[in-house]
């Protein structure tokens, strides 16, 4: 993935790059960004070594997007469908006299809430590494 932005600021290695704002950053919880109505501050690794003000190509690294969608999407889903399950075969032992149902339900919801809440503080830890950082790859004008 590419974007093309104007670098606006310069802090060390990361450069804050505005982008034009896309359909697709309503739904992004990745947390690189800083959307606003003028478009998306992205903080990017500067190896282009880009000036303020100068056009720059950002690019994203596919692996780390396609890692925090697994993260953000997949394990949460996955979690739901397993605590179904488990929540139907063994929670009744616990819990004899409740539907089967409502134990299946409260084990997929409470295990997909706990991988959340877990994926959720992993990706803001993950957030803080370079190397998961979207790069300045080259200088446009």
């Amino acid at each position: 993935m590419e974007e093309v932005g104007i670098v606006k600021s310069i802090e060390g290695v990361i450069a804050k790059v505005l982008v034009e704002r896309q359909s697709a950053c309503d739904k992004c919880n990745e947390g690189t960004c800083h959307v606003s109505d003028g478009g998306a501050l992205i903080e990017a690794l500067n190896i282009a070594k880009a000036k303020e003000g100068q056009k720059v190509k950002v690019v994203f690294k596919p692996y780390t997007y396609l890692k925090g969608t697994i993260l953000v999407y997949g394990l949460p889903a996955l979690a739901l469908i397993i605590g179904a399950v488990l929540g139907k075969e063994f929670l009744p032992w616990f819990f004899s006299g409740v539907d089967p149902n409502l134990l299946s339900a409260a084990g997929g919801f409470g295990l997909f809430i706990l991988t959340f809440i877990a994926a959720r503080q992993f990706s803001l830890r993950m957030e803080k590494k370079t190397e998961y950082k979207p790069v300045v790859e080259e200088i446009l004008e």
